[in-house]
């Protein structure tokens, strides 16, 4: 079963609040997400704790 959470970010590229389905049954993730605002490429990184909290980084697509 999957342990779905929603979780609000705020676009690297417009700045704009936007909220995200994170799938916490996988402890670590990285994907690509285009803003729902801007439809800008978003890098999302995610990482769950032993709680089953969500811990979510975004950033632009290539940034470094």
């Amino acid at each position: 079963m999957h342990n779905l959470e929603i979780s609000a970010v705020h676009c690297p590229y417009c700045g704009k609040s936007i909220k995200l389905l994170i799938d916490c049954s996988l402890k670590t993730q990285r994907y690509i997400e285009d803003c729902e605002v801007c439809c800008r490429p978003i890098d999302v990184s995610v990482s769950v704790d032993t709680d089953g909290a969500p811990s979510v980084t975004v950033s632009q697509e290539n940034e470094i």
